[in-house]
């Protein structure tokens, strides 16, 4: 632990190596690029929803497995806007003033193909993962 002193007031810097990494906040993998657009773009095809309630319903929806912030949400969601994929309006909600995010019809069209998109992905992630495809011309990979 090191102490500095300045203008007679001490602060007190910790040692970072008493922090458990185990413990700290583990943060979503690169490979799930594109999955919070494609999230919301499911959420709010359900119903109008602003940022925050984006988050949380991501998180709870997900069991706590997926944990976009706002931080990450709400760029996406300025990006989708510009693309028309959404409309914004200020309205009242719970007694605040809040930025509702709707569904566009380019948003619906958007949804449907990312979605397909999404589902061949996995197909073949998962038959890759489960060694259902070999190497080159259906030959076991190389380890």
């Amino acid at each position: 632990m090191a102490t500095i002193l300045i203008l007679s007031h001490v602060l007190t810097i910790p040692d970072r190596s008493r922090y458990n990494p185990l413990i700290m906040k583990k943060t979503n993998p690169d490979f799930l690029n594109g999955v919070p657009e494609l999230l919301i773009l499911r959420l709010l095809d359900r119903q109008p929803m602003h940022g925050y309630d984006l988050v949380q319903a991501i998180r709870e929806g997900s069991g706590m497995k997926l944990d976009f912030g706002e931080g990450s949400i709400y760029p996406v969601l300025h990006r989708m806007e510009e693309q028309k994929l959404l409309s914004s309006k200020k309205e009242l909600a719970a007694g605040r003033n809040r930025i509702i995010y709707r569904l566009t019809k380019a948003g619906e069209n958007k949804l449907v193909s990312s979605h397909a998109a999404w589902k061949e992905v996995i197909e073949a992630v998962n038959s890759l993962m489960e060694g259902k495809q070999g190497g080159i011309h259906g030959a076991p990979g190389m380890a």
